[in-house]
């Protein structure tokens, strides 16, 4: 169906690739994989046609159809969704038009035999046609192509302006899909979508007729739809057959190689030099010596892989939080007349570490959103636990950013009393190394501005971090480096999230979110994936579910008030206690940040009696403080204890 044949394409002076040849053909199911600025998304443009090579040829078959889905936000004119949806059909419109003319056509009392038989000849082809594009249930597919990716019929007939850019983005997706091109080129598709919308699309490529070429960095959704993968790696493209979990054993393999050849070139080079240097001025070697320097001449090094086992990123050790973190109460939370929230209680402990999942619209960014306190609400209580330094990551952070800014002046409003040189040093731990630092953020890929607004959340210095959708246009080692990091950091986290591979060793706690339902699980995504059922929490019971089961609900009701009590009668006197000093730990710290204020100004080392006084309370305020820590850490250990032993 499409033939590359020695495809370049350079960008500022250098290849993002040279000399690439592959064909696609019919139902093909091909990733296309690579890091970041690899020149991915353009050699999709290429083959779609929007952008032209530097060299070589596309040749595509006569009459091929091609749907591109790009990564960036599209803008839909005003239409309501059901009529930019079926707008894809352009070709069953325009021959029902062509239907509908030739039925006039046929009317007239005045044609010919030969006329007429044309027009019957014609009204035949259509409608054969009509019948191969399936167009009779053209209109229900388009339904449920749109409420497969998580629309609802009330949205059928709002105007596509009232979207947001992810359901444009997922308004753009439904129309390639309904148009059922021969070939889809689909860049990140999964960005937007949440797990109940990425199954349903896992399933539909699976069974889709045409062939497939897609750019994600999402592995479960590539591992289940691919069995081709094409590597842009290094300038050079190189081709595998299986998924992307083939791939990167046949990658392994194949670094290995390399990293053999090239050892054994570096040792034939030394030893090449040393016969040279040794013999250079000998003129019975002189044949020799000529001989081993045009060998040398002709030695092209093997290009070491590019290994991220060495890339690190630590996000700084948090300040010691209170046992919670951060408590919600009887939260309603509206937008318009649609209630979000309503009377919701939930609770974030020290060293939880909760993915939110459930279908988009449901209300994962709007909880994220209230959590980090970028947004109100209209009843309820958002409790701030002792010392919780919040920090948030919004999935559009990355496109918020200023495009005339550089690297290096977006990030040092954030940096505190850091200098310049750890500054560049967290940065060339996000791959920014050298002159990296001053690339203008317009000039950066999706992924390094999503690696930009990373370094921002790293420099803050927080306990409690909120990320919504932070591996969006991260490639595979990017996101395995964040990954670890946040293994590793010991504060909480709250992570919004599809992706079941990037959060799959980082969470121990699930929040499943959909429209009036919420439920926990106590337990990573494995558990969430097995025990998943139908939530039975609801922000607010209906009369249905209040009718059933009344008399078990009262015994249950029963034994929880009972548990609350004993909890309450073992934790009352700790929790009262803690209080107390925590309040005499921020007396304390204030009278010592005065003191310290005072011993910095000059002009009181006049009395020196007054500064001897001042140095000894701070010495005692500071020993103080430090045993009423000990203190406060033996009581949440206490309170951690009781609480594990009533859940």
């Amino acid at each position: 169906m499409i033939d590359l044949s020695n495809v370049s394409l350079q960008f500022n002076g250098k290849y993002l690739f040279d000399n690439v040849s592959f064909k696609i053909h019919p139902q093909d199911r091909i990733s296309l994989v690579g890091a970041n600025g690899s020149g991915k998304s353009s050699l999709l443009k290429i083959i779609a046609g929007i952008i032209s090579p530097e060299s070589g040829v596309v040749n595509k078959s006569k009459n091929i159809s091609i749907g591109y889905l790009p990564q960036e936000i599209i803008n839909h004119s005003a239409n309501t969704l059901i009529d930019e949806a079926k707008s894809a059909l352009s070709d069953i419109i325009l021959l029902q038009n062509k239907e509908t003319e030739i039925s006039d056509l046929l009317l007239n009392d005045n044609l010919s035999d030969e006329q007429r038989d044309d027009l019957i000849s014609q009204l035949g082809n259509v409608h054969q046609r009509l019948q191969d594009l399936d167009s009779y249930t053209a209109e229900s597919k388009v339904e449920k192509i749109l409420i497969g990716l998580g629309f609802e019929e009330d949205d059928f007939l709002r105007q596509t302006t009232e979207f947001s850019g992810g359901w444009q983005m997922r308004i753009e997706l439904a129309k390639i899909l309904i148009s059922q091109p021969d070939i889809l080129l689909l860049d990140e598709p999964t960005n937007h979508l949440d797990i109940e919308s990425l199954n349903w699309l896992i399933d539909f490529l699976n069974s889709y007729p045409g062939a497939l070429l897609i750019v994600s960095h999402d592995k479960h959704f590539i591992n289940s739809v691919t069995n081709r993968t094409f590597e842009l790696y290094l300038n050079k493209f190189y081709r595998y057959s299986g998924n992307y979990d083939d791939y990167i054993k046949y990658k392994e393999e194949r670094d290995k190689q390399a990293e053999s050849v090239h050892l054994q070139q570096i040792q034939k080079i030394k030893e090449t030099q040393k016969f040279i240097e040794r013999f250079r001025y000998k003129a019975s070697k002189a044949k020799q010596v000529q001989s081993r320097i045009k060998q040398l001449e002709k030695i092209e090094l093997v290009d070491l892989p590019e290994s991220t086992d060495n890339i690190e990123i630590y996000f700084p050790e948090p300040p010691r939080s209170g046992k919670t973190n951060l408590v919600l109460k009887n939260l309603s939370k509206s937008y318009g007349t649609k209630k979000i929230f309503d009377n919701l209680n939930f609770q974030i402990d020290r060293g939880d570490k909760i993915a939110f999942l459930g279908p988009n619209g449901a209300g994962k960014t709007t909880l994220a959103k209230i959590i980090a306190g970028v947004i109100n609400f209209e009843i309820g209580e958002r409790i701030i636990g002792y010392n919780t330094i919040v920090s948030y990551y919004a999935q559009d952070v990355a496109d918020a950013l200023d495009a005339e800014a550089d690297i290096l002046e977006t990030v040092l409003p954030f940096a505190g009393d850091k200098s310049i040189g750890q500054v560049r040093s967290i940065l060339g731990s996000f791959l920014f190394s050298g002159d990296d630092v001053f690339k203008k953020v317009s000039v950066l890929s999706g992924g390094e501005k999503s690696r930009v607004a990373l370094a921002k959340i790293l420099l803050t210095k927080a306990n409690l971090i909120v990320l919504d959708e932070p591996t969006n246009h991260l490639d595979f080692s990017s996101k395995a480096v964040l990954q670890k990091a946040l293994c590793q950091f010991s504060g909480s986290l709250v992570l919004v999230s599809h992706d079941i591979d990037f959060l799959r060793p980082i969470v121990n706690k699930v929040l499943y979110i959909k429209p009036g339902f919420i439920k926990e699980y106590l337990g990573g995504v494995d558990y969430f994936l097995d025990k998943k059922t139908e939530p039975v929490i609801q922000n607010k019971p209906d009369s249905a579910s209040l009718s059933t089961g009344l008399s078990n609900k009262k015994q249950q009701k029963k034994l929880e008030a009972e548990k609350r009590q004993k909890k309450y009668l073992a934790s009352k006197d700790l929790i009262n206690e803690l209080s107390e000093i925590e309040n005499l730990i921020s007396e304390k710290e204030l009278r010592e940040k005065e003191i310290e204020r005072f011993l910095s100004e000059p002009q009181n080392y006049d009395d020196s009696n007054n500064i001897l006084s001042k140095s000894k309370e701070l010495q005692d305020l500071k020993s103080e403080i430090e045993k009423l820590l000990e203190r406060w850490e033996s009581i949440s250990e206490k309170l951690e204890e009781i609480e594990k032993m009533f859940k």
